[in-house]
């Protein structure tokens, strides 16, 4: 495991990482989602501090490419359908120009565990399927869509000495 303090970027599941898992259809088959807005104030952070993100995930929704601009992720860095989470991994590091190894993921189920061993953290919320959990680095003592998100970025920017709110800058970013 890397060490928190070394961490240079960040990526994410969606489903049961930034939201507790339950998705809402509509009867045209739109899917709606429910996300902590303390969550998306820590990415706000951390692209306000210069960390790269990605968005790793099974989902299709192009919902989740909007939510996650107005937090900084732009739509490069969003995969969407992913059945190949690694190499997904490996295309935003390659953009980033930074190693596997420089970045923390957050997951919670099956698909995301082929990570593990490939990214520098691998960390869950407290919620994970059972595999997840007992492969973790980390375990947030957060569920998903509850805060597991806003515990580890400030977590980690706290130990690298950057978690600090800069009003003008969040007016220009945001």
């Amino acid at each position: 495991m890397t060490d928190l303090k070394d961490i240079k970027a960040f990526a994410f599941d969606i489903d049961g990482v930034f939201t507790n898992g339950g998705v809402l259809c509509d009867l045209k088959g739109e899917l709606y989602r429910t996300f902590d807005a303390k969550d998306g104030f820590a990415v706000r952070m951390a692209f306000m501090n210069g960390y790269p993100m990605a968005i790793i995930t099974g989902a299709r929704s192009v919902s989740i490419i909007e939510r996650f601009r107005t937090n900084g992720i732009g739509p490069e860095n969003v995969f969407l359908g992913s059945r190949d989470k690694v190499a997904d991994l490996l295309k935003f590091c390659t953009a980033h120009g930074i190693e596997p190894k420089d970045v923390l993921y957050i997951g919670d189920d099956l698909p995301d565990l082929p990570i593990f061993g490939v990214c520098g953290v691998f960390v869950c919320p407290c919620d994970a399927v059972q595999e997840v959990l007992e492969a973790a680095d980390i375990v947030s003592p957060y569920p998903g869509g509850k805060g597991c998100i806003r515990e580890i970025l400030e977590r980690v920017m706290k130990i690298q000495g950057r978690w600090s709110f800069d009003v003008q800058q969040y007016k220009k970013d945001f």
